[in-house]
């Protein structure tokens, strides 16, 4: 799925208080860190496991309302909103922690048990040697 730019306040109120969890991009232009981890955000849209979260990104020259709204403090910030609540959020161009947020916002509703890690083998029995 591409990632859709916002591109005004109006737009911004309207992804955030989807019902479906959002992720956004928050840069500037003259930001180098932003650009940076841009392309590695829109891998991450492109993902099918991340399929149950919707990628946007946003110009905080653009749309500086929206900044201030979400209360951005630092460039790149990636926030998570869902039904007008942020239910996440990473500072800094940070590739890690974004993948975390991301992996943790994306599991589909009540595909927690099918998400889970898988079992861990049994260990092997211990075996006695015996002496002759």
């Amino acid at each position: 799925m591409p990632v859709t730019a916002i591109e005004d306040f109006p737009g911004f109120m309207k992804a955030i208080n989807s019902e479906t969890p959002i992720i956004i991009d928050f840069w500037a232009p003259w930001c180098g860190p932003c650009r940076v981890i841009s392309p590695i955000f829109e891998k991450f849209a492109d993902k099918t496991e991340n399929a149950a979260l919707k990628f946007y990104k946003l110009d905080t020259d653009e749309i500086e309302q929206a900044m201030v709204e979400s209360g951005v403090r630092v460039m790149p910030s990636f926030m998570v909103f869902q039904n007008g609540n942020k239910v996440g959020e990473v500072s800094g161009a940070q590739p890690k922690l974004l993948a975390e947020l991301i992996a943790k916002h994306a599991k589909v509703p009540g595909s927690e048990t099918a998400a889970a890690e898988p079992a861990a083998a049994p260990a092997p029995a211990p075996t006695q040697e015996t002496s002759a």
